[in-house]
């Protein structure tokens, strides 16, 4: 629901703010990662990527609490809880004095972050609906992709001028401003008579009801594979291009640049979206997706890494094509779900993440010299999802003639 002093705009940038904390937590922190592990008593990488790893796992788990409290309570009460979460486990990790507290707080982070992300889902389904939808996610999202752009470099300055805690602090205050916002200028957005009583079995009818829309549940496995792959990226990024590239001072700039291509793409999407529609779009983009990687590894499969800028160039395109495809999906899968969409936003929320902590870790093991594990993670993945869509056809097809 939008006031008649809130205009269409505002909301859009609200929500992708809503959704901006959590991209900050995950990005800010990428420079630090080598800092944060000598302060914590750890110099392996791999318990350096846990720290972004396990952020989504809390996510993940988070969504199930507060997406159908939300359907019962109103989504504005459960933002702020959740956010109190948050501010608690910002808290534990800058006074972490081990890995173990480290990654507690870091979970505690997901839990709390949980809410806005996946509530400000469920507002613009209260919202709005169809091929619109997609449209304002576009949008939504392509504003939400300016925070990636800019928090490596954001993490880079704090660290370098006042050490990796100044990072969660800022993270604080950023969340602080967006809760203030929400509070004075969104109205509530849950209609009364979509308000679900809140019952032990609040959760289980949701998954049931979920469960009936066969769309709901192949999208949300396609998100989780395409999530499962970017999740590499965002954890091995650092590793790749410090590491393995000694482009420590250019990390940020080519996260950015990387970042870039992905909200360049989503603006796009807000466009094309009407004309062709988000199926026709999803299947036309899970084919790019899926080719890049195989011209890829064709060329520097068993190879060292090919020259800094051949591989931006790769990464450039496959993460266009991932433009295109986030908002698309997460929008055909709650289609559906407008009269459950906050246990609807939390299990597509709960399964795509889940779905992608273990993907992200596997792949993510392989990444030691070059990047090719993660191409053919992309690879995999891209193959998996085609298959979901094509089996869908199927069914509906089945569906179809059935009926008539």
């Amino acid at each position: 629901m939008i006031s008649k002093q809130q205009s269409q705009t505002e909301f859009i940038i609200l929500m992708a703010s809503l959704m901006s904390i959590v991209a900050l937590s995950i990005d800010a922190i990428l420079p630090a990662l080598e800092a944060i592990g000598v302060s914590i008593g750890t110099t392996q990488s791999t318990d350096n990527q846990t720290l972004i790893t396990m952020i989504f796992l809390g996510l993940g788990f988070g969504q199930l609490i507060f997406g159908p409290l939300s359907d019962s309570m109103g989504r504005k009460p459960i933002i702020y809880i959740g956010f109190g979460v948050f501010v608690f486990a910002s808290f534990l990790c800058v006074l972490a004095p081990n890995l173990e507290i480290m990654i507690i707080g870091r979970i505690l982070q997901g839990i709390g972050l949980s809410a806005p992300r996946t509530i400000s889902i469920a507002m613009v389904r209260d919202s709005f609906s169809g091929d619109y939808m997609a449209k304002i996610m576009s949008f939504i999202v392509a504003i939400f992709i300016l925070v990636p752009v800019v928090a490596p470099a954001l993490g880079k300055l704090l660290l370098d001028n006042f050490g990796w805690r100044a990072i969660f602090n800022s993270q604080l205050a950023f969340g602080a401003i967006i809760m203030i916002w929400l509070w004075k200028r969104q109205p509530e957005t849950l209609d009364t008579k979509n308000k679900i009583r809140v019952s032990k079995n609040l959760f289980i009818n949701g998954l049931k009801d979920f469960f009936k829309f066969k769309s709901s549940v192949a999208f949300t496995l396609i998100s989780g594979f395409i999530t499962g792959s970017f999740m590499v990226y965002l954890s091995a990024s650092q590793d790749i291009f410090q590491n393995q590239y000694g482009m420590v001072e250019e990390f940020p700039y080519i996260f950015a640049a990387l970042a870039i291509s992905v909200g360049f793409a989503t603006f796009l999407n807000g466009t094309f979206v009407l004309k062709y529609g988000m199926y026709a779009m999803v299947r036309a983009f899970m084919i790019a997706f899926t080719g890049i990687p195989i011209l890829y590894l064709a060329f520097f499969y068993g190879e060292p890494n090919p020259n800094i800028y051949v591989l931006v160039s790769f990464f450039g395109i496959q993460f266009f094509s991932i433009g295109f495809l986030f908002g698309n999906l997460r929008s055909l899968a709650m289609q559906p779900l407008g009269h459950i969409a906050g246990i609807g936003a939390a299990i597509n929320g709960f399964v795509s993440t889940i779905m992608a902590v273990p993907i992200a870790t596997y792949i993510g093991s392989f990444i030691k010299k070059t990047a090719s594990p993660l191409f053919m993670g992309f690879l995999i993945c891209g193959c998996a999802s085609l298959l979901i869509l094509a089996i869908l056809k199927k069914v509906n097809k089945t569906d179809s003639l059935s009926r008539t």
